[in-house]
């Protein structure tokens, strides 16, 4: 069926960077739009950034410019989604959240568990 496991997240101090992949492992996520998602404490989940399977990408206002969403789909069976976060700031701390969707048949929506991210001095 597939699953999507993220890293890299951590503790930055404000203005640095982080990079954070998520792997998706299936050849169904070839042909899906994957994206980055982040919730912060008592706030409901926000897209970060997505790109489509034919690399169009989106961002929130709040990511524009700082941060750069890109995916590996070189190999079919293996799908890794990456955000580079650039001047981090500290109301960019949350817990972010990489997602696969389809919305044509097959349709799904599969979340990966998490990472934090912490931008604090």
């Amino acid at each position: 069926q597939g699953q999507l496991v993220e890293s890299g997240g951590g503790l930055v101090q404000p203005g640095g960077s982080l990079r954070l992949s998520c792997a998706a492992s299936g050849s169904r996520f070839s042909s899906s739009t994957m994206g980055w998602y982040r919730q912060a404490p008592g706030k409901q989940r926000e897209l970060v950034a997505s790109v489509t399977s034919g690399g169009t990408t989106r961002y929130a206002d709040s990511a524009e410019g700082r941060f750069t969403v890109s995916r590996d789909s070189r190999d079919i069976h293996r799908n890794t989604l990456y955000l580079q976060m650039d001047g981090l700031k500290p109301e960019d701390t949350a817990v972010y959240y990489c997602n696969a969707r389809r919305s044509v048949t097959p349709v799904y929506s599969i979340w990966g568990q998490g990472t934090q991210v912490t931008v604090s001095a």
